[in-house]
């Protein structure tokens, strides 16, 4: 690789890790000047670096802003609606007592295909709680269920940001990187049951009521029992509710619930196995149309805002959620552009192409390439979607040039960006403080489950690389 090549991404890549890090800029912000970096060094004239850089940004958002626009608001719509606490209590019907930390998990992977996992933390949280003290269940290992549940799919199943914008960015077909998700995350499943099993127990005298919203000493402890003393009070509410308390009837069934949630994924994944198996029939034709990521989620919000609110919420009501769901979705979007932008710098300006044939002689298999820069840049600045894209540019070059399948690079990228959760990441704050931990502590329950998470991918990209490869 030519020395200012090198040095044209080694420090537009050093430039975006330094501005997220030190400096008062976001991610946007820092992929923009990483882009512009690296193209100045590599020798880019300045008027077609510029043109580069908005080409790359239109491109991306072309293909990907509406979807993840779209997905956003029907997680909002869900959230808000009483729609993920339905699912949450069905999960725990059909999984029975004694199995109360499968049914967290299941439901925190069904509800984080479209909530994001913080708020979805939030939301469920408290029926958590209120199963470890009505089942005798240890706190922590509630938590750690759920908390992991919700992690899965985050990383892993698109409409999620990451996996939506890993897909775009790398031209893989969003069907295609669905199915794959999920069959990915099926085997990690018991990794968080078997984790939170171990690792709960042992972690349940070290919660401090203090630290919890609305915890009383009473609870904390040993399964659902402890030492008396006063309760603490929280001024953390959700429409005027203590989110520590368990939330009540939620107003519509879980078979509603579902019914968005679940009807945009059928149609894209149905586009794809009619693409591939009835090519130029009218059934393909039908979900062409239908199975476009863009309408699917379109029919998806639609069926969710006429579906879900309870009779008689108003039409304000409903915008406010939507103009909610539209601002979180904005900088997602955004940071999404930037890294097409980035992207595009890296193939226009030659330093994807030298990347590529660098890394196709290093003494490792290609696909692990995504997954060593999401673990990289995830521990150097917290975000896993972040790591996802970041690693989903940077690898673009490289799969389109070895001819790598951009499903596999895809699920690389997502599968990397799980490892070390730590105070830079905003989610590790959510889960440790709704449990009651900190120091270490805090530390073994979460930093080690993603952690964990991250190591028992490996031999699931393994078997990916073999099956896609």
């Amino acid at each position: 690789m030519e020395p200012h090549l090198l040095a044209a991404l080694v420090l537009g890549v050093a430039s975006v890790v330094a501005l997220v890090l030190w400096s008062r800029l976001d991610a946007f912000v820092a992929l923009l000047t990483g882009a512009l970096v690296t193209g100045v060094i590599a020798g880019v004239p300045i008027t077609d670096l510029i043109e580069h850089l908005t080409t790359g940004f239109g491109d991306t958002l072309a293909g990907i802003g509406i979807v993840i626009a779209l997905g956003v608001m029907i997680g909002k719509v869900l959230e808000e609606s009483g729609g993920a606490d339905a699912l949450a209590k069905l999960f725990v019907r059909l999984a029975g007592k004694g199995r109360e930390d499968v049914a967290m998990t299941a439901t925190g992977s069904v509800v984080s295909v479209p909530v994001f996992c913080d708020s979805g933390y939030v939301i469920l949280h408290p029926l958590a709680r209120s199963i470890a003290q009505r089942y005798g269940r240890p706190l922590v290992t509630m938590s750690l269920a759920l908390a992991g549940g919700l992690a899965l799919t985050h990383h892993m199943v698109a409409p999620t940001p990451g996996p939506l914008a890993a897909a775009g960015l790398l031209g893989a077909d969003l069907g295609t990187v669905i199915l794959a998700g999920i069959l990915f995350v099926i085997p990690l499943v018991p990794v968080v049951i078997a984790y939170a099993r171990i690792m709960g127990p042992r972690l349940e005298s070290r919660i401090d009521p203090a630290l919890v919203p609305g915890l009383r000493a009473e609870e904390a402890g040993t399964g659902a029992t402890g030492k008396g003393g006063a309760g603490v009070s929280s001024p953390l509410t959700k429409d005027g509710r203590d989110i520590s308390e368990e939330p009540g009837d939620p107003g519509v069934s879980a078979f509603s619930a579902g019914i968005p949630l679940l009807l945009p994924l059928l149609l894209i994944v149905g586009n794809t196995f009619t693409e591939a198996l009835a090519p130029d029939t009218r059934l393909a034709g039908v979900f062409g149309f239908v199975g476009e990521p863009a309408i699917a989620l379109l029919i998806g919000l639609v069926v969710a805002v006429y579906l879900l609110p309870r009779r008689g919420t108003d039409r304000t009501t409903v915008l406010s959620w939507l103009t909610a769901a539209a601002a979180s979705a904005g900088m997602i979007v955004f940071i999404t552009g930037a890294g097409g932008a980035f992207g595009e710098v890296l193939r226009q300006s030659g330093v994807g192409d030298a990347l590529a044939d660098a890394v196709a002689g290093w003494p490792f298999p290609l696909f692990l390439m995504p997954f060593l820069i999401a673990t990289f840049v995830r521990v150097a600045q917290g975000s896993g979607t972040v790591a996802i894209i970041t690693a989903a540019t940077l690898s673009q070059p490289f799969v389109e040039a070895s001819g790598l399948d951009p499903t596999l690079a895809a699920l690389s990228a997502c599968a990397g960006s799980f490892v070390f959760s730590y105070v830079s990441d905003s989610y590790f704050w959510v889960v440790t403080r709704f449990t009651g931990l900190s120091g270490g502590a805090a530390m073994k329950m979460w930093t080690g489950m993603t952690t964990l998470l991250w190591a028992a991918s490996l031999p699931l990209l393994g078997i990916a690389a073999l099956i896609l490869g």
